[in-house]
Formats: structure tokens, sequence, C-alpha cells
């Protein structure tokens, strides 16, 4: 994947393709209405911003993993975990809690698709293998809490490896930081990039997260 490693499931690739027929929306709705904006109108309406840490994020995670666990298949979901930078303590990070939901080998995409847009998600993009998707984009901006969704198949999470690495290692997580500050100022509005000038660092240390931490998630 060039492992875009986490945040990557993003607007502008979302509701430009969104479809009406694949989200089930009116076009008066607010997926529609966003439908209709251009890639740089998507990009003011939602910048890049970040902030320090915020301890609240964590609750808003096992609130909505709470929620997850009333409408998906749980006997065919591996794991919902928080993942992404809100899941990193000491570093600054966009206010959008990043959760991975891995299914078991017996999980079907289109079962667990289902099942998220009944969780009030949009589905933003797809292939056979990943899906992703987000809650909390609207036609007035990012609502008060906004979530990305990463629907996986078992074995793929190396966002968890990554965010393990963050935790562990805090000068690792500086150097992290200080690159998503000055891309922040470069690439306020223009997600592509400043996600893709993130992944050579991101590849980088999710390499040595897997043979540091070997068999820690694989394999279970």
């Amino acid at each position: 994947m060039g492992n875009r490693a986490e945040e990557n499931s993003v607007v502008e690739n979302s509701v430009v393709e969104n479809s009406v027929e694949e989200n089930s929306v009116e076009e008066n709705s607010t997926e529609g209405k966003l439908s209709l904006l251009s890639l740089d109108e998507l990009w003011e309406l939602f910048p890049i911003f970040l902030t320090e840490h915020k301890d609240e994020w964590s609750g808003w995670f096992e609130e909505e993993k709470l929620a997850l666990e009333c409408v998906l298949p749980m006997e065919r979901t591996a794991r919902i975990a928080h993942v992404g930078s809100t899941a990193i303590r000491s570093i600054w990070a966009k206010p959008i809690v990043d959760i991975l939901v891995e299914m078991t080998p017996e999980g079907g995409m289109e079962e667990f698709r289902s099942s998220i847009l009944q969780a009030g998600y949009t589905l933003m993009s797809k292939n056979e293998s990943r899906m992703s998707f987000n809650k909390g984009y609207t036609g007035a901006g990012f609502a008060e809490r906004v979530f990305h969704l990463h629907l996986r198949k078992s074995g793929d999470h190396h966002e968890l490896y990554f965010r393990d690495y963050m935790r562990e290692h805090p000068e690792a997580a500086g150097e992290y930081e200080a690159l998503k500050l000055k891309l922040w100022r470069q690439y306020e509005h223009d997600r592509d990039a400043y996600t893709e000038n993130k992944s050579e660092l991101v590849n980088k240390y999710t390499a040595i997260a897997r043979t540091e931490y070997k068999g820690r998630y694989d394999g279970e």
C-alpha cells in the first residue's frame, strides 16, 4: 500500500467519488452537497489542523467502540482499535479519531460495510481488501467529533505497530511530530501532499516496529 500508514482515509478522495447509489443519499443531503464541491473547495472546508493531545480523544474512541459493537457482527470481528496520532499521547494531532476494525477470516466486506453505514458512517473508498469510512464531515465543516474508520481483513494492521513504536520511543515520536507540524504549515489545504510527505518516515518506523515487535499482533 505504500503504508500511508495513518490518517489515510481522507475526504478528498471520498466525497469526490462518493456516489448516490453507493451511499443511498439524496442530492440535497450533506453527502450530496459535498459531492458537488471541487477538490479545492473541499480542502478549504476541511483543512489540515493540528492541536495538542487531548485526553478526551480516548474517551471518544471508547464511546464509539461501544456504538460499533452494537451493530458489527462481533463474532467475526477480530479487533476494534484506536490508531493514528490521537492514540499517541505525546504528540500533536489532527482532532480526528482513527479506528481500525479488523475482521476475522470468516468476515465479509459487504456485511461489515452495511453495519458500519448503520452506525452513521459514509463510505469513502474501497477495494477488494479494504474500505475507508468517515463520520463528522458536514456541509459547515467538521463536526465536534470526527472519526475515520479503516475496515481491514485479518492481519492487515500495520497501524498498530506504528502506534506502539511511537508510544514507546519518544525520540521517534518527537521526530514524527516535528515533521507533521512542518507539513501542516506547508500543506494546510493539500491533504494529498501532507500525507504523501509523511509516508517515508511512517514506513521506516513501521518496518522497524514489525521487527522489534515481531508477533505482537500477527498470528493471534
